[in-house]
């Protein structure tokens, strides 16, 4: 899972240009929106896409539970394993 949460660091900087980050600087349980990371709505929709076109994930669902995905790393990480066993499956 620390491989993935390392990978998912990677693709948040990349994708939303945070050129002054390393993955280093981003925690792992921190919130990614409002506070800790400061993302907005905008940074969740092109965040959502990267993830789409990277992991092959489907971001479908209430609101709640896209708030609870987009969580922190750890969540993402979580989210994108679980898609990944039941693709696999």
């Amino acid at each position: 899972m620390k491989a993935l949460e390392q990978e998912i660091k990677e693709l948040i900087i990349s994708s939303l240009s945070l050129e002054d980050m390393t993955a280093d600087d981003i925690d792992t349980n921190a919130p990614l929106f409002v506070e800790g990371l400061g993302l907005d709505s905008i940074d969740a929709l092109e965040l959502g896409l990267a993830l789409q076109r990277r992991y092959g994930v489907v971001l479908e669902g209430e609101k709640d539970q896209m708030k609870a995905r987009f969580a922190s790393v750890a969540a993402l990480a979580g989210f994108v394993a679980q898609q990944r066993a039941a693709q696999a499956a």
